[in-house]
């Protein structure tokens, strides 16, 4: 079960300025001294500036970059970075999405870096999801592939294995013939279900399989989920959940 608080206003918002709306809503809740989990992706990069601007206004937080391009990002706003090595207990992460159920589970991995935010969001005090209401799914599957990275060695084998599930896979690339690479050196094979009825079990027995590093399904790891909607903002808690 989750509670809903919707704020603000407006009847025709661009999607990207519903984006940004929603990730300075999540930014709100951001204090001094926090260690904080950054997430990747289209909605990340409005949460990394806002960030950025509070810390030239005096903020002092500590970043955890989940994507090299997430670290360049930071970076560029001066804001001080740090290892999950260093703060094993991360305060708070702010991610984005490709797609919401309505027990707030999900699909990430659409910029491919899911295996380090899996990692970020599981040692998090508290997960905030930043989307816009087109992320809001009825069953995760039905809008977007789920995302399964693996290590090259065998990835044919893997691919295989992936489609007994009864999906369709495709090795994820950049161009024609070329292959996307993770930030940990390995392939994104995304697999189109059309939907996902059991999500939890099938995290499971996804990530049973030999050559898989982790899938792109989140289970009961995101606390809250902002979404932007031309109705203004939408607030989901999973729990009512005290920093």
């Amino acid at each position: 079960m989750y509670y809903i608080c919707i704020t603000g206003s407006g009847e025709f918002l661009e999607r990207e300025e519903l984006k940004k709306l929603a990730a300075e809503k999540a930014v709100e809740q951001i204090k001094d001294g926090m260690i904080i989990g950054l997430g990747t992706g289209s909605t990340m990069k409005y949460t990394l500036k806002k960030l950025g601007e509070l810390v030239r206004k005096g903020l002092k937080i500590q970043g955890i970059a989940t994507s090299v391009n997430t670290k360049h990002i930071a970076q560029e706003e001066g804001i001080s970075l740090t290892t999950i090595d260093e703060h094993p207990e991360i305060d708070i992460t702010i991610d984005g999405a490709d797609e919401v159920d309505g027990s707030l589970n999900l699909i990430k991995g659409g910029g491919g870096a899911l295996t380090r935010e899996k990692i970020i969001a599981y040692n998090s005090k508290k997960v905030v999801i930043v989307v816009d209401d087109s992320k809001i799914v009825k069953a995760l599957g039905i809008d977007f592939p789920l995302p399964v990275e693996v290590i090259k060695f065998g990835w044919t084998s893997t691919k295989k294995a992936l489609e007994s599930f009864g999906c369709e896979v495709v090795r994820r690339e950049i161009i024609q013939g070329e292959p996307f690479i993770t930030d940990n050196g390995n392939y994104i094979l995304d697999c189109d279900f059309e939907h996902i009825p059991e999500p939890e079990q099938l995290e499971k027995d996804i990530n049973n399989i030999p050559g898989v590093v982790e899938n792109g399904l989140f289970i009961n790891l995101a606390h809250q989920v902002i979404v932007g909607g031309k109705q203004g903002i939408i607030t989901l808690d999973k729990e009512k959940t005290v920093l």
